[in-house]
């Protein structure tokens, strides 16, 4: 019953998703003990996605699509701009959604309490990821966080996310005030993760996974799994898009000027081997860790080479 429950408003971005999204608003529409309003931004699709979801809204009064906004380009721009549109002022928490997941019953439930328990600001989870074959695999992202890993990875799935109003706030404001930088960020979930740690606000990830993470071909960012991923990854550094993103973040959220960013922010030869030794404070998974300073050597010998 309304006012029962906590409200949470759920932000779903979608393109192209007509084929899954019908069965991930049902699974958000599901949730247990849990206030839900879902807002839907479209980018400009192909496939009637926008048609799809004026009809389920037309439907269903706890979904809400928001009028055409242009063309995004990519999630985490339409992310930003459902952030920057929706009235969050009534909400007690807010959640991220793709639009071709399936939710458990209690995500959210289980996220607010959490939340309250714990005594954090936000949450986000592990995931089973599932693919069109049947198979599955969790995707354990809950490693003890470090003292640096927000300026070097998310917390998980952006779609795992649920942040309380206390956090919400001053993220929607900082977002505000550096709108223009900020449509340079590739990766919402990266940066809202970013900007809570950086600021004092407290995140828990849940060991438990708590939804089913689809895998297809069209996915922007699947599961990170396997030697095709690494390579992935590793091709993303050389091009120096990942360099750019970690100075990006640094700079929106008021790292820039960190006596530790500035020691290896330029990432030159001398400054990639400096940060290497740093690998245990920027990354979570242990894997990981050794992956970090592999890449800052390969980087900075084959950088010293090509001058």
């Amino acid at each position: 019953m309304p006012g029962k429950y906590p409200k949470v408003a759920v932000l779903l971005a979608a393109y192209n998703g007509m084929q899954w999204i019908e069965e991930q608003l049902a699974s958000i529409l599901c949730q247990s003990a849990i206030d839900v309003t879902v807002y839907i931004s479209v980018d400009p699709s192909v496939d009637d996605t926008e048609s799809l979801c004026r009809a389920y809204a037309a439907r269903h009064s706890a979904v809400k699509l928001l009028p055409p906004a242009g063309s995004f380009g990519g999630a985490s721009r339409n992310f930003f701009r459902l952030i920057r549109d929706v009235d969050l002022s009534g909400y007690d928490f807010v959640a991220f959604s793709d639009q071709d997941d399936i939710w458990h019953v209690d995500k959210l439930e289980r996220a607010v309490d959490a939340i309250m328990q714990r005594d954090v600001d936000a949450y986000s989870s592990n995931v089973t990821a599932f693919w069109p074959d049947g198979k599955t695999r969790l995707l354990d992202k809950a490693q003890p966080q470090v003292a640096w890993d927000y300026l070097f990875e998310a917390a998980g799935p952006g779609c795992t996310y649920v942040m309380s109003k206390k956090l919400i706030k001053p993220l929607k404001e900082a977002m505000l005030g550096n709108w223009q930088s900020l449509q340079g960020v590739s990766l919402h979930d990266w940066y809202c993760y970013a900007f809570a740690r950086s600021h004092g606000f407290k995140w828990y990830i849940d060991p438990l996974p708590t939804m089913q993470y689809r895998q297809h071909e069209r996915n922007q960012v699947g599961a990170n799994i396997g030697l095709g991923s690494l390579v992935a990854r590793y091709k993303t550094i050389h091009d120096g898009w990942w360099f750019s993103q970690v100075q990006l973040i640094a700079r929106l959220i008021g790292k820039g000027r960190d006596p530790f960013v500035r020691s290896w922010h330029h990432f030159r030869f001398c400054d990639l081997l400096r940060l290497s030794f740093s690998a245990f404070s920027c990354r979570r998974r242990n894997r990981d860790k050794a992956f970090f300073f592999l890449v800052c050597w390969v980087t900075a010998l084959i950088g010293s080479r090509s001058r």
